[in-house]
């Protein structure tokens, strides 16, 4: 293997690692949602800047890698890290966001049983899982599946903002704790889009071809 190939192999397990710690993030801000759990949120919050800094190093070894001219496979491999790296910034950001919220709504009584988050979740996480693992192995057609599921994630969004409203409606002291679980709800459904995001840039670094914006009846080669 040449140094330049060692290079890239840095490069991807630097992205991997850093996906690692944004699945992780989501997982345990859901955690505190669901158990109450104060510490596990703040810790989440704080965890963030980690997962910021690689996403600079990321972009960093990325720019000097493209300095040295790569290969066509290897220069999709480099732009799709960058822009992985993104995605995955910004599903800690949304963990970021459920932990703080989570605490605010820790403060008051439970205003419902949690099962539509969680169940969200677990769909954008294991969406997520998928497409990173598309991302390693090469499976395009792995990719592709993952990227109908984003439509079950935003019925289920729409379905509990329809629920929350009208809780709102009938009961105006539960407005604060609707608002808290509606970001909540919009930050799983923005993870979700992230995957899919990722799952896109999978199918494009081992086919060149970019399938944003393709129907999904068109997904399938």
């Amino acid at each position: 293997m040449s140094h330049f190939d060692e290079e890239i192999s840095a490069l991807k397990d630097k992205l991997l690692g850093m996906a690692s710690r944004s699945e992780s993030a989501v997982t345990r801000a859901i955690r505190a949602l669901v158990e109450r759990d104060d510490d596990l949120a703040r810790l989440v919050q704080e965890d963030d800047d980690a997962v910021d800094r690689l996403e600079i190093e990321v972009d960093e070894d990325a720019i000097r890698l493209l300095a040295k001219a790569p290969l066509a496979s290897q220069l999709r491999l480099i732009i799709c890290a960058s822009k992985i790296a993104r995605d995955l910034e910004r599903i800690g950001d949304e963990a970021t966001t459920i932990a703080r919220r989570a605490v605010e709504l820790n403060a008051e009584p439970q205003l419902k049983p949690y099962v539509d988050i969680p169940r969200m979740a677990q769909m954008a996480t294991d969406m997520l899982r998928d497409a990173l693992g598309a991302f390693t192995s090469g499976d395009t057609e792995r990719a592709r599946q993952v990227i109908p599921r984003d439509k079950g994630v935003d019925a289920l969004n729409k379905q509990l903002y329809r629920e929350l409203a009208s809780f709102m409606i009938e009961k105006p002291t539960t407005i604060t704790r609707c608002l808290n679980l509606m970001t909540i709800s919009k930050a799983i459904e923005r993870i979700a889009d992230h995957a899919k995001n990722i799952a896109e840039e999978a199918v494009y670094l081992y086919e060149a071809k970019d399938i944003r914006h393709t129907a999904p009846s068109e997904l399938t080669r």
